[in-house]
Parts: structure tokens; C-alpha cells; sequence
């Protein structure tokens, strides 16, 4: 009998779902209008303050229509972190049918230069206290509108005047009379640029539909349900920042608490007490400093977290339940995908969708099953022929949440299509019940005397050996190295200081064969990471390329 070589998880019934067809700010305007009165958001940045969805809906709809005095460019900057700000700029940008393109404002001159060009931006939307702070950023080369300057300067009259309509007019009708624009489809939503970590940036045009889907699956997975509340402190520039804690909890009613960024680990623990959240997401290398420095009683109104990016350690799951009661949720996504692809359910959240969750819902070490309307194949690395889906090789996407090309580069684009399929570049396989584990990156591997060698792998065995794991800072990375003998070799980077003869004795008595063990050893200051949480991999090769 022949294995399977796809997955499908109700794709064809998903794709003819109406709900996927508007355009984003259309869909936004009828959900915020629906419950104008409800509170919506709490931004807890530097001092408390809340907001009502008409409150958000009406700022975002008189400045909407100021943006054609500030830009003739269809793509509009925002420089903000999670907060109001940030909302009502993005909600602003899209009601004015333009495209929101939210800056990584932590990289350098040099990529925003490279990112501004590529977005064609001229106009970025922050306010005075992020332009003071980020002196780094190319700000002579665009027009800077302080929002909070325009929000505070909205005639009153006109504010209050909306206000009251949102009570009485039917919200289509509404939406109308203010020219909000209605359908959206294929057409760009939103622009994102990945992390660059292991090249220079590239734009991911996200159209209407494909942050709409992301949002009808996230929903139908019963994840994020409307009674809990979120803590947003991801970029919004983060992929996850950007679908997951800003426009699902504006089409889905989520209340949010925002704090500006994940690092603050104590103040995160301080608002999640007061402000009685529910569901707290990150990445393992934001969550660690959690169990160190937060006591439990602090995050007892947590019900899960949800974990993403990168690899959850061996032991951190369980780990954190323990310490905190709280499930730990790991999920799996990608920009390029808008971006979550699949995700562990919580025990007792039961889905919407039949086709997609049974009562097992999670399974440990894996990122969990599909979401619905997705298709997914196993690639050979090397010959892109489908494989058994039990068999590990390159994750293959198809779905309406997946993008479909990179901004005005038609080789990166084609180097990361096959056919009608993404290649995400992740090897990974499935079990025989349809859970995804993710086996590490295509370029987080070495060729060595023709072997796959992952280093993810490696570098976990030594965090195990040296005890590293409680460490709130990645301590070690393995690199390849070209080599004229055996094509690569592998480089270690390290804090510690390690010796070569005792890395080799431990991974030998681990049982790694020779081709495994690093042979060269670069102690270094620290490992790159960036913003988002993840290995600076373009960082870390450049690192592992040279001796001393």
C-alpha cells in the first residue's frame, strides 16, 4: 500500500468561504462598529489607558482621511511599537484604502534605507517620543507625521458627531457614506519585510484575502476565543505582531492589553496581574527570562501561552507548566504564510472545524496539526519530488493565507516556488496522526562527505551537556564553513569557553559520529539575535567565516 504524499485539511471547502473576498478595512469597520461601546484595548506602555472599539474606529476614520494630504504614495510607513498608536496608524492606513507597512525600527540605517526603497515609501506615520528615540533611523529621507499631534488636533465637532452615528446608522450603510473601500481579494493589505536573517530583507505583500483567512483559521481552530484576553507586546513589524495581536483581535472582538515590548519581562508579569490576561504569546528566547525572574503568583490568570518563531528546548514545555500552571502551546508559521500554519490546542478548546481537531488536540515536540484550508507535501531537498508525509524533507504549502511572491523580485519568488507550492524551506514530517515536527532549517544544515549534518541538533546535545538551558541568552550556535575536503565543516560559537578535545569527548559519548563534531571552536562576546527573538543567522555565518 502506497504512503500518502499530501495533506489537506477541508482546503477546498475553505477556499469558497465568502468572508474571504472583502477588503480589510471594510471588514474591520463592520465588527468595530457592531459593539461601538465595548472596551477594546488597554495600552499600558507608560501609563494605563484604554479604548473603546467606536473610540479606535472613529480616530482611525477622520485620519484615514488625512493621509492624502501627507503622502501620493499607495504604501504608508508606521513606526510604532504595540500600543494605541499602532492600531489606529495601521486601521487608518487601510480604511484610507492604502498599504500599512509596518518598519523593523530595530535594524539599521542601512536596511530601513533598503526597505523604504523597495516599499517606495515616503511617508512614515510615530509620534515625537519613538523619532527621539530611534536616532538610527534614515528619518531626513522621508516625510514624519506625528500622529499623536494629529489625533489630539481632530475637530471635536466631527469626532463626536461620528461617534453618535455609530450608534444609530446600520454599519454597512455607514461604511458606505464614508467611502470605505469594499472588496479586496488579491489586492495588497499589507507589506512586511522578513528579518533578514540570513540575507538582506525582503518584501512580503500580504493581500486582503490572505490576512482575512489567517484570521477565519485561527478562529476556527477555537484558539483565541472572545472571552479571553491578549497581551500584545510583538512587534507589529513581527509577522505575529502584525495578524495575530493586531487585526484578528479587530475582526474578532479579543480584547488586547499592549505593553511596548517583549523584553520587559516584568512589567509584562506586573500588567498581566492587574490587568487579569488570559493568553500570553512569544518566543522561547522571550519566555525563558519568565522563569527566572516571575513568580508564579503573577501569571495565575494565564490560561496558556503560545510559542512560535523558533525551536522550543527540550524540557522548556513542561518546564513552564509546571512552574506557572499554564499550558504551553507551540505553533509553527512563516511571514510568507500571513502568518500561522499550524498550532498545539489547549486541553478542553474544542474546534470549530470537524475536519481539523479531534480531542487530541496537542501532541509535545510538535508544532501541531494543520489549520483548516490548508494543503501541505514533504519534499526531497534535492530532487523537490514528494515524499512520504512520515518522511522528513522541505515543508511544502498551499492556502488562502499564503502569499504569493516577494515584493518586485521575481528570482527570490521563484526560488521559493514549486509549481502552485511555497517552499518554506523548514524540513519537517508528519506522524500518522497529521501532527507537523519541524526538523530544523534547510540552511541550518551542513553537506559534510555527503552527509546532512543539522546543527540545531548539535548545538541542543551541547546545551544539554554544559547545562546551558536556563541561560536567558542563546550561549552557543554551530555555522558551516566551506572546507576543500569534505565541502563543510562545522564552527562552533560559543561564551563559554569551551575546549575542543572535551566538545568532542561529550559529543562522542553521545553518540555523534566524527562529521557531527565541530572542529573549529570561536569564542565570541554573544550570539547575534534579533528583535524578533531568533538566531541572527546571517550574523552568525559572517562570524563563523573568520578565525579570531
Amino acid at each position: 500500500m502506497s504512503l500518502p504524499r499530501s495533506v489537506e485539511v477541508g482546503a477546498q471547502e475553505f477556499q469558497q468561504r465568502t468572508d474571504l473576498g472583502p477588503h480589510l478595512g471594510y471588514a474591520c469597520f463592520l465588527a468595530l462598529a457592531r459593539t461601538p461601546w465595548r472596551k477594546f484595548l488597554v495600552d499600558c506602555s507608560l501609563r494605563r489607558r484604554s479604548m473603546t472599539q467606536g473610540f479606535l474606529l472613529v480616530a482611525s476614520c477622520l485620519l484615514s482621511k488625512r493621509i492624502n494630504s501627507w503622502t501620493g504614495r499607495q504604501r504608508v510607513g508606521i513606526i510604532f511599537p504595540p500600543g494605541i498608536g499602532g492600531y489606529v496608524a495601521n486601521l487608518a492606513v487601510v480604511l484610507a484604502g492604502r498599504v500599512p507597512v509596518n518598519l523593523n525600527f530595530t535594524q539599521g540605517a542601512t536596511a530601513s534605507r533598503i526597505c523604504l526603497r523597495q516599499a517606495e515609501v515616503d511617508c512614515v506615520l510615530t509620534t515625537a517620543a519613538v523619532h527621539s528615540k530611534l536616532s538610527l533611523f534614515p528619518w531626513s529621507d522621508v516625510k514624519v507625521v506625528d500622529l499623536v499631534v494629529e489625533i489630539r488636533s481632530l475637530p471635536r465637532f466631527k469626532f463626536i458627531s461620528l461617534l453618535a452615528t455609530l450608534y444609530i446608522l446600520p454599519a454597512a450603510l455607514l461604511a458606505r457614506f464614508l467611502g470605505i473601500p469594499r472588496f479586496g481579494g488579491e489586492a495588497e493589505a499589507g507589506l512586511l519585510f522578513t528579518s533578514g536573517s540570513s540575507g538582506e530583507p525582503k518584501g512580503v505583500a500580504l493581500s486582503h484575502r490572505n490576512v482575512l483567512a489567517n484570521c477565519a483559521q485561527i478562529d476556527a481552530a477555537g484558539l483565541l476565543a472572545h472571552d479571553q484576553k491578549i497581551l500584545a507586546n510583538l512587534p507589529i513589524f513581527h509577522s505575529f505582531g502584525f495578524t495575530v495581536t493586531l487585526w484578528y483581535p479587530l475582526l474578532r472582538g479579543l480584547a488586547v492589553v499592549t505593553i511596548a515590548s517583549p523584553l520587559e519581562v516584568k512589567k509584562a508579569a506586573e500588567v498581566i496581574a492587574a490587568e487579569k490576561v488570559t493568553i500570553l504569546v512569544g518566543t522561547p528566547t522571550f519566555l525563558k527570562p519568565y522563569l527566572k525572574r516571575i513568580e508564579p503568583v503573577q501569571l495565575k490568570s494565564l490560561r496558556y501561552v503560545i510559542a512560535g518563531a523558533e525551536r522550543t528546548p527540550s524540557g522548556f514545555a513542561a518546564a513552564w507548566a509546571q512552574r506557572f500552571g499554564s499550558q504551553y502551546l507551540e505553533g509553527y508559521g512563516l511571514t510568507e504564510t500571513s502568518p500561522v500554519v499550524s498550532i498545539n490546542l489547549p486541553h478542553g478548546v474544542s474546534s470549530k472545524d470537524e475536519l481539523k481537531f479531534d480531542q487530541d488536540c496537542g501532541r509535545p515536540g510538535s508544532v501541531g496539526r494543520l489549520l483548516p484550508g490548508l494543503y501541505a507535501q514533504i519534499l526531497d531537498p534535492e530532487t523537490r519530488e514528494p515524499l512520504a508525509l512520515t518522511q522528513v524533507g522541505i515543508i511544502a504549502l498551499k492556502g488562502p493565507n499564503v502569499f504569493s511572491g516577494y515584493l518586485n523580485d521575481p528570482d527570490r519568488t521563484a526560488a521559493v516556488k514549486h509549481g502552485d507550492w511555497f517552499l518554506t524551506g523548514d524540513l519537517g514530517c508528519f506522524d500518522a496522526d497529521g501532527f507537523l515536527y519541524i526538523k530544523g532549517r534547510l540552511s541550518r544544515f551542513s553537506k559534510i562527505a555527503g552527509e546532512m549534518v543539522p546543527h540545531g541538533t548539535v548545538e541542543d546535545a551541547l546545551i544539554k551537556v554544559y547545562e546551558l538551558q536556563d541561560s536567558d541568552q542563546p550561549m552557543l550556535a554551530i555555522a558551516g564553513r566551506t572546507d576543500s575536503s569534505k565541502g563543510e565543516v562545522l564552527v562552533l560559537l560559543t561564551v563559554a569557553k569551551l575546549e575542543s578535545s572535551d566538545v568532542r569527548k561529550c559529543l562522542s559519548a553521545a553518540g555523534f559520529s566524527n562529521l557531527w563534531i565541530p572542529k573549529i571552536i570561536k569564542q565570541v562576546d554573544l550570539i547575534p539575535v534579533l528583535a524578533t527573538g531568533k538566531l541572527d543567522l546571517k550574523a552568525i555565518q559572517q562570524l563563523a567565516q573568520f578565525d579570531g
